[in-house]
């Protein structure tokens, strides 16, 4: 092959390489969609002949950002209504602004109500929680008040909880007498319309499929969710729950083949969304369809629930200040006596396991379930991965040190929701040790940072921000001691998530061989105020040496 006519070099103010042998240069070459050589336009002259591209000279390059934790949905929930709390901005650049009320989410579900094209349509919804109320929970006395005809449908914010109205009650054939954990009754013993995790919420997608999660999965989803992405400067995003069926393979393949996609996508199989409990089955023939931009061979568990929720499982003491009706101690999702085979079904099989666990509790059974796998089959660099992992304390973490366990942790929570885990969930001793990136990173632990998008925006700078600042909404300092340096924050959003995929020989850093992912920022991250982080300007991607700029919005 002839490089001369193939090599193209970047020039930029800056280059953050995120490789400690040479953490900053000027230029880099690319050839094929690989970095071909990082340096000065001197020491990059030896390849030979060169296109200099200086798109970039007054601008910051990186690696492109990796989200280790979030989720197709992000895409395909832009098809229905969202009335969360904060202001949110979707893939065609709509800002949506927050809800503050019960009465203002009621209007908001009114309006679209009123909007439908056919009168049999239903109302589905998403984002919602009612922490940011205190006590009053939804019911369906809000959502009758929309219709008492059609479904509607509303999804929390955690997605571990819904609300929906009498008519899907009616539909679901839920009642007073309906025996499964999570439907929530009212002190006359008739159900609220609130449900809690699957196998409640399942009563509903029985009768109108898994509507939320689906959407994701079509391709119209997963252009949208490359869009979000896009403009957060993510080139690698995970979709922690995938069902791997036939369609969504189909689908995934086709997007991720258009040179115009600005993604690469890591889909994880998820037991819970294969009905048919295929395992094996599913996720081991995917493999076959691996390339560039598309990697199977994650496996997704889910231990216990959402801590906002009340429906994550905890140690002794327990919940700080729950309102009423809430979980005495959170729902297992897998029962603990099955946790320790349904890994090692996979770990036997050579494939990386990433578990949900919430609450401490969810930590320590995950935790000897693995330890007694590894016992039985030792495997070296297994990478196992838990996500979340918000109320592991220090015993914790030198445990998943000794094993080999990677840690994800959703820091997110601390700005969105760290003022009610220390009025509410846990309190402030517990609030104050969440999401503990310090402590990670003082025993050993190799972790990364997540938005678990939807469930929070996806934005893995506004993610690094909550790690080395750990504000809340309200302001308040959430545990000084766990705050981390801008330097480690973005490292766990490139080289971190990219070593719990076990990718990081080939993005997560500017060097030599890498596929040639970069994040292009107009202010230098590591030069910035840490406080003003969440605000460096993204100007757009490079996907394997194809640029990606962003487009702008109001």
């Amino acid at each position: 092959m002839s490089r001369s006519e193939k090599i193209t070099v970047y020039k930029a103010r800056s280059v953050i390489t995120m490789n400690p042998m040479q953490p900053r240069a000027t230029h880099v070459a690319v050839c094929d969609g690989k970095i071909l050589g990082v340096g000065d336009e001197a020491s990059l002259s030896g390849w030979g002949h060169a296109t200099l591209d200086e798109t970039f000279a007054d601008k910051v390059l990186m690696p492109g950002l990796v989200e280790g934790h979030c989720h197709l949905m992000e895409g395909g929930m832009w098809n229905f209504v969202y009335v969360g709390y904060y202001d949110r901005r979707g893939p065609d650049g709509r800002l949506w602004t927050g809800l503050k009320s019960f009465e203002s989410v009621v209007d908001r579900l009114k309006e679209a109500y009123a909007a439908r094209e056919n009168a049999s349509d239903p109302v589905y919804a998403w984002g919602f929680d009612p922490i940011y109320f205190g006590s009053q929970r939804m019911t369906t006395a809000h959502l009758d008040q929309v219709s008492i005809n059609s479904r509607v449908v509303v999804f929390h914010a955690s997605a571990h909880l819904m609300n929906v109205n009498t008519a899907m009650l009616s539909e679901a054939q839920i009642t007073s007498e309906t025996d499964i954990e999570g439907v929530v009754l009212d002190d006359d013993g008739q159900p609220t319309g609130e449900l809690q995790e699957f196998a409640a919420m399942y009563l509903v997608y029985r009768k109108t499929g898994n509507i939320f999660f689906d959407a994701g999965q079509t391709e119209k989803g997963i252009w949208n969710f490359g869009k979000v992405g896009q403009l957060a400067g993510v080139t690698t995003a995970t979709d922690l729950v995938n069902d791997l069926s036939e369609a969504t393979i189909t689908a995934l393949t086709s997007v991720t083949s258009s040179d115009d996609y600005p993604l690469r996508i890591v889909p994880a199989y998820a037991p819970l969304r294969d009905q048919e409990n295929k395992a094996l089955e599913r996720v081991l023939p995917a493999i076959k369809h691996n390339n560039d931009k598309l990697r199977f061979g994650v496996v997704k568990l889910v231990a216990d629930g959402s801590i906002q929720g009340f429906t994550a499982r905890l140690r002794w003491p327990g919940y700080y200040n729950p309102p009423a009706g809430a979980q005495k101690n959170g729902l297992w999702l897998i029962p603990p006596h099955n946790l320790k085979n349904i890994i090692k079904t996979y770990h036997d099989a050579g494939l990386t396991v990433h578990i949900h666990t919430n609450g401490d509790e969810a930590t320590e059974v995950t935790l000897d379930a693995i330890e007694q796998v590894l016992e039985e089959s030792p495997r070296w660099d297994h990478r196992h991965t838990l996500q979340h992992c918000q109320m592991a304390d220090a015993y914790q973490f030198r445990r998943m040190a000794n094993l080999g366990v990677c840690a994800n942790l959703f820091a997110n929570h601390i700005y969105y929701w760290g003022d009610a885990h220390y009025t509410m969930t846990m309190g402030p001793d517990r609030a104050n040790r969440m999401n503990a990136a310090a402590t990670a990173k003082a025993t050993g632990v190799r972790f990364s940072l997540h938005s678990d998008a939807p469930i929070t925006p996806l934005a893995p700078l506004f993610t690094a921000w909550c790690a080395v600042n750990r504000t809340t909404a309200s302001g308040r300092v959430l545990g000084e001691s766990e705050r981390i340096s801008v330097q480690d924050a973005l490292h766990a959003m490139t080289l971190g998530a990219a070593y719990t995929l076990k990718l990081d020989g080939e993005i997560g850093s500017i060097e030599i061989g890498k596929q040639a992912d970069f994040c292009i920022l107009e202010d230098d991250p590591l030069e910035i105020a840490p406080e003003s982080l969440k605000d460096a300007r993204i100007w757009g991607t490079v996907l394997g040496g194809k640029v990606f700029p962003c487009p702008k919005y109001d």
